[in-house]
């Protein structure tokens, strides 16, 4: 079992003794490779990767967790290749590490001799290099699969949920760094403070932003999971909400007996999901019924202070740099985490109390003429409405603009009701189009940017839509004033708004990270 009890120190500063042994040569393969392995720590036999001089190639690998499993891979040894459709930031820094990266897809871009080809989420089944390496009879796996074999022989940390994935993987990451646990990572976000979204380290701890979209995250190997919360989403892949919580308690059911699942306490349906779990289990929240609890003390500009005790004994006082009542569950996930990985308590507040946040969660994109223009990544309901809330308390508008992209029609038209209340903390709602992806045309059919303006009327609320982003952009100069904020929100590109406000005003925005979410 682990056990909150027994903080014997151990050398490095700001950590502990973990209640995790070391990984030790159990989990190791021997030798330049390694081998995957089921949760119980017992070889598979069918699934075997060598690492060193393998070749690989990457369809798709201009994103977020594609390059960073290729910087894994040539890590390891292995001599990567790899194709994205357009030039990017992460494709030069992969092609200086020595990746040989071709733009434009195209079947040549396969290279003669190929032992595994790896291909993103996002690559149709149509794409002329993923066809011929089928036609060629090459060993074809999807990213997820890769990903799950990079875990195997590390001590792998997934954090799940339909919301907060992305915060609480790089504040996890943030805090085991800052404790010199050197992880490595791939986070489904840019995070300045780690450079990017994904990063070879030399340590065990290998954490990882375990997506729910396709089933993605049964493929990954967790001896630590995280289970933020569980809600309604990507009803274009799933029938409903039964269907999703049996996919997150197989998720759960992949931590071995001697793993550890933290889950939220206070959302019913991750408690459900812990009756699949063979795992030792612990709760988090603000309720003291749960092992992990956050007592808030105070809070300034929306950023909250917050007691956080462990099964009733206090472990430190941690006031995460980013505001939100969310953020604190975030954060004390993040902190569990951390604590049964080695990390001394007092060491992890102060990382958490340092930690600025993922790139596109209310991020700062300017101030002029007294307009603050933010840009967030929220799309579903409740995100809407837990970051609106937090950006109201710390920016303390006149009026607050939002600018929300619905982002895929089935997405829009299941949770339309749900979407018009969320608003609720914002003066004017501006809608442009739905932001098209993976819906049929069907779809596109029944539901529009329309319907949701007319929603969010209905409730009470200001709403406009404008298909031009260039109009957009023209409204908000005209009506945004000294002291007012405005939001750009969504997980389409309604961040060019923002970045084109900014411009307009008179500013320059602040400095791009590039992002490409799984889900």
């Amino acid at each position: 079992m682990l056990q909150g009890a027994g903080t014997r120190r151990v050398s490095g500063e700001g950590r502990r003794a973990p209640m995790f042994p070391p990984v030790g040569e159990h989990f190791r393969v021997p030798g330049p490779g390694w081998r995957a392995r089921r949760p119980g720590g017992e070889a598979t036999g069918e699934r075997r990767l060598e690492a060193m001089g393998r070749r690989v190639h990457m369809i798709g690998v201009g994103g977020c967790g594609m390059s960073g499993a290729a910087a894994v891979l040539c890590r390891r040894g292995a001599i990567v290749s790899g194709s994205d459709r357009a030039s990017s930031a992460a494709l030069l820094r992969l092609a200086e590490q020595g990746v040989h990266i071709r733009t434009g897809q195209c079947a040549e871009n396969l290279p003669e001799q190929c032992d595994l080809v790896v291909y993103s989420a996002a690559v149709p089944e149509s794409n002329p290099e993923l066809q011929a390496a089928r036609r060629r009879g090459c060993r074809v796996i999807k990213y997820a699969e890769l990903l799950g074999l990079l875990m195997a022989d590390r001590r792998g940390i997934g954090v799940a949920g339909t919301h907060g994935k992305s915060t609480t993987s790089a504040m996890v990451t943030y805090v085991l760094r800052e404790a010199g646990l050197d992880p490595s990572f791939v986070i489904g976000a840019t995070v300045e403070q780690l450079g990017s979204g994904s990063g070879v380290g030399e340590g065990e701890a290998f954490v990882v932003e375990a997506c729910e979209y396709d089933r993605s995250f049964l493929n990954l190997r967790p001896r630590t999971a995280v289970i933020l919360n569980i809600e309604e989403d990507h009803l274009d892949y799933y029938s409903g909400l039964e269907e999703i919580v049996a996919s997150f308690s197989a998720f759960a059911a992949l931590v071995p007996s001697d793993g550890l699942l933290l889950v939220n306490g206070e959302d019913r349906n991750a408690v459900r999901v812990t009756e699949a779990a063979s795992a030792t289990v612990e709760t988090f929240g603000f309720d003291g019924g749960t092992d992990w609890r956050a007592e808030i003390t105070g809070s300034a500009h929306g950023r909250m202070r917050f007691n956080m005790h462990y099964r009733g004994e206090f472990l430190a006082e941690v006031m995460p740099a980013i505001p939100g009542r969310h953020n604190v569950a975030n954060a004390l996930a993040a902190a569990a985490v951390c604590y049964h990985h080695g990390v001394d308590p007092q060491a992890i507040a102060k990382a958490l109390g340092r930690f600025r946040g993922a790139y596109r969660r209310l991020t700062l994109r300017g101030q002029v003429r007294g307009v603050s223009v933010v840009d967030d990544y929220a799309h579903h309901p409740t995100e809407i409405q837990a970051t609106l809330r937090a950006a109201r308390d710390f920016y303390t508008p006149t009026r607050m603009y939002v600018v929300f992209q619905p982002h895929q029609h089935s997405r829009t038209r299941f949770l339309l009701s749900d979407f018009a209340r969320s608003f609720g903390a914002a003066d004017v709602v501006v809608v442009p189009d739905i932001y098209f992806v993976r819906d049929s045309a069907a779809e596109r059919d029944l539901v529009s940017a329309i319907d949701l303006v007319r929603q969010i009327h209905l409730n009470g609320g200001e709403a406009r839509y404008e298909p031009d982003f260039d109009r957009i952009v023209e409204m908000l100069c005209v009506e945004a004033a000294e002291g007012d904020l405005v939001i750009t929100m969504g997980a389409g590109d309604v961040w060019r708004i923002a970045d084109r406000l900014v411009a307009r005003l008179g500013g320059s925005a602040a400095p791009d990270g590039t992002s490409t979410p799984r889900c």
